[in-house]
């Protein structure tokens, strides 16, 4: 992993109530994430990883390639947002991951996503 690509993630989080039945333990969550590009280098996404935590501790790993069907490729000082979503059995939950990327000269770089937390509106104080 290169330090020294500065790729900052950010996520928005919102609780889809439409889609979610909590009788059925279904809680449906929509998260917009931005990745920067505050790199020289113009950077493409090639694969993700998450790792989905609900509050039974159950855990899923998921990962393949790009995101939302696409691998996009990120120019210096630009940036991609995307919006995707989770079904979690509980109204709350947390995700974390990275995404891997390359750079034009083939140099790996791994842009981490931090911890978030999905959770119904008014659930937590």
């Amino acid at each position: 992993m290169s330090s020294h690509y500065n790729v900052p993630v950010e996520v928005e989080t919102f609780y889809i109530a439409a889609q979610s039945d909590p009788a059925a333990e279904r809680y449906v969550f929509a998260y917009t994430i931005t990745i920067r590009n505050l790199t020289s280098d113009t950077l493409k996404l090639l694969r993700r990883y998450w790792l989905i935590t609900d509050a039974n501790g159950k855990e899923t790993e998921v990962s393949g390639d790009g995101v939302v069907g696409e691998q996009p490729e990120l120019a210096p000082g630009s940036s991609y947002r995307y919006t995707s979503g989770a079904v979690l059995e509980t109204p709350v939950g947390t995700m974390q991951g990275h995404y891997e990327m390359i750079t034009a000269n083939k140099e790996a770089v791994t842009a981490a996503i931090p911890l978030f937390r999905l959770a119904m509106p008014n659930i937590l104080n």
